[in-house]
């Protein structure tokens, strides 16, 4: 079910569509085709938690020749907090997902996943295989995140898992002081050369638009953003026997949020899936924009001719 109200962003890239969820939440969607001008494929977007378009400066190019479909997550970039507000698991996101899908008509796709956004992509294929056509997984595995963090630093897993929920709830509990400052940070292009050079995320491409996702995602009050992070760490790890469509891991070396080593050992227990480990952090597709675009629409080409087999 779903309404539709589209808006115009300042840039005029991007296109907004406000629907209804299956709980009754109301969802922004968006896309990177306002006018329906871009030929070829649509895949659909899971996005990183809390993030946003700008963060994908290749599929805001006209020229991308990809058709792109998502949404913002719950209490985040104009999508409203769930009346109850333990309904932010994966298994919601899922819901949120598909009725983007059933909003712009789509019955099947190619589904694109980065960081946590890649727990929601195969939970979706696992529970609706009839709507997947292919998995792009970006920096991400399929579950039980929390316990590929902080890879290369070569913790345990079940330690690394500890600090990081550890530091969500701690995040939960002090974020009302600290969002008065953090959503209120003045972040241009010096802000992102900052942040670029501190280890966690390495140089980016285009510095700009950068900017412009930081400042969008930023907006979310931290105590808000650490609830949406415990919601997901419930999501256990999926099992991958029953999927069958063609899929790709795009790993990034220092990726201190979604460990490559877990990406490659997920890969390799799909029978149609390869593996390709790019030197970057976990925001590879800032820093190698062209890299991960040509993964992708090469995995297009490999799905449509799978397809036509």
């Amino acid at each position: 079910m779903s309404t539709s109200t589209p808006d115009a962003t300042r840039t005029g890239l991007v296109s907004f569509h406000d629907i209804l969820s299956d709980d009754g939440t109301h969802v922004r969607a968006w896309t990177n085709d306002p006018d329906g001008l871009i030929d070829g494929p649509t895949v659909v977007l899971c996005n990183g938690l809390g993030t946003n378009a700008y963060l994908w400066p290749a599929l805001l190019d006209p020229a991308c020749g990809v058709r792109v479909v998502s949404w913002n997550h719950r209490g985040v970039g104009g999508s409203d907090r769930p009346a109850d507000k333990r309904h932010v698991e994966i298994e919601r996101f899922v819901e949120d997902g598909l009725s983007v899908m059933d909003h712009f008509g789509i019955d099947r796709a190619v589904l694109m996943g980065w960081s946590m956004g890649v727990n929601t992509m195969f939970e979706l294929a696992v529970r609706n295989p009839e709507r997947v056509a292919g998995l792009f997984a970006v920096c991400g595995v399929p579950g039980d995140t929390f316990r590929t963090m902080l890879a290369p630093f070569r913790l345990p897993h079940p330690l690394g898992r500890l600090i990081t929920i550890t530091a969500c709830r701690a995040a939960k509990l002090t974020g009302w002081a600290v969002s008065p400052v953090t959503t209120r940070l003045p972040i241009g292009p010096r802000a992102v050369a900052l942040i670029s050079h501190s280890g966690f995320m390495l140089p980016v491409a285009d510095p700009e638009m950068t900017a412009v996702g930081i400042r969008e995602f930023i907006k979310t009050p931290v105590q808000w953003y650490a609830h949406l992070a415990l919601g997901t760490s419930k999501h256990a790890r999926v099992s991958l026997s029953d999927i069958e469509v063609p899929a790709r891991f795009v790993a990034a070396t220092y990726d201190v949020l979604a460990g490559a080593r877990d990406m490659a050992t997920a890969a390799d227990r799909l029978s149609d899936a390869d593996y390709v480990e790019l030197r970057g952090s976990h925001f590879i597709q800032l820093e190698q924009p062209d890299q991960v675009h040509a993964l992708l629409l090469d995995f297009l080409d490999k799905v449509a001719s799978r397809q036509s087999e």
